[in-house]
């Protein structure tokens, strides 16, 4: 299928049979409202926020499985076989579209963005991405602007940062185990 008149797609991806349309992020609700109305993508399923930080530098190495699955036995990343391509920014945002009407399809629409960087909130386009964007803030600190309610949903109010950073802090609450300590 073909998505040539999407507004703000910068570029058309095939590729491990899904089609994703990267769009300009300041013209993602321009791009999801096209999509809703006149391609019939009437299902927000999902967005999932990606970080790539680091991403292509040396030490990284990258692996993308195929129909068959992979050999778990076999060396993937220690010898670094395959150094990644460098990605457009630092975080990728991924929404997951279904048209459940009619024959059944589905499209990825992807927005790259900086660290701190907003993206327009698709709420007025699919309500359920209230919820899918208080995620993507509560756990990788991506900013939503024109969100009514944009506040922490699987963390505590008082967390600091945002754990499925590549930059978050390891380590964790010193826990007791015994009376002992």
């Amino acid at each position: 299928m073909s998505y040539e008149g999407v507004p703000g797609v910068i570029e058309t991806v095939e590729a491990h049979g899904e089609t994703t349309l990267v769009v300009d992020p300041a013209r993602l609700v321009e791009a999801c409202t096209h999509l809703r109305d006149r391609e019939g993508f009437n299902f927000l399923s999902d967005i999932s926020a990606a970080d790539y930080l680091g991403w292509g530098a040396a030490g990284v190495a990258g692996y993308i499985g195929d129909a068959s699955g992979r050999d778990l036995n076999a060396p993937m990343t220690q010898g670094l076989q395959a150094l990644p391509a460098a990605k457009r920014t630092r975080f990728a945002l991924n929404y997951h579209l279904l048209a459940v009407s009619g024959s059944p399809r589905r499209v990825r629409v992807q927005a790259w963005v900086e660290d701190g960087e907003p993206v327009a909130s698709v709420i007025g386009v699919w309500p359920t991405a209230d919820w899918h964007e208080r995620e993507a803030w509560d756990m990788m600190g991506i900013p939503f602007t024109g969100h009514p309610n944009l506040k922490r949903i699987l963390l505590d109010d008082d967390w600091e940062g945002h754990p499925l950073r590549k930059d978050y802090p390891l380590g964790g609450e010193p826990v007791r185990f015994s009376e002992a300590e």
